[in-house]
């Protein structure tokens, strides 16, 4: 897993013993075992690692009214219920919120605003709920919707 993974050498005299994996990626799912020796002792202790996955089709970069669908998938093992899409942008009474079985997001003609934060939220049959955040990025133009400028004559108009 080298280069993306390392280890606190620094830490270690605090009892930090944390693992850094950068970037995760989905193959890294697992369970994962940590083992310190000190003198005659042996200490260890195991953790699982799960992963969120975030698709675009088409994969970005995302251009302005062409249709993208946004997948959201994890290695959790228990039955999807319900997958939420909340885009961060637009929180409080005008959150835009959606909420599917099948964990795709559909949006027909993306603009300008559909740009930044979502949140992928997945709730499984066991009531585990997770989510992932996912940077969304469109290529368009967010300029006035009215295309005549007027500029004073001699000056810079852009």
């Amino acid at each position: 897993m080298k280069p993306r993974v390392s280890l606190q050498d620094s830490a270690f005299r605090h009892g930090n013993f944390s693992l850094r994996i950068d970037p995760v990626r989905s193959e890294d799912v697992g369970l994962y075992e940590a083992q310190v020796k000190y003198k005659t002792e042996v200490h260890s202790c195991h953790v699982e690692l799960g992963v969120i996955t975030v698709t675009l089709s088409p994969p970005s970069p995302v251009i302005e009214n062409e249709l993208l669908l946004m997948s959201c998938n994890s290695s959790h093992r228990a039955s999807l219920v319900e997958t939420c899409w909340i885009h961060d942008k637009h929180l409080g009474p005008t959150s835009r919120t959606f909420c599917s079985l099948s964990g795709t997001l559909s949006i027909l003609h993306p603009a300008m605003s559909d740009a930044g934060s979502w949140r992928c939220q997945l709730r499984y049959s066991d009531k585990e709920v997770i989510s992932a955040k996912f940077n969304l990025q469109i290529l368009g133009f967010d300029g006035p919707t009215n295309p005549v400028v007027y500029a004073a004559a001699g000056s810079a108009a852009n």
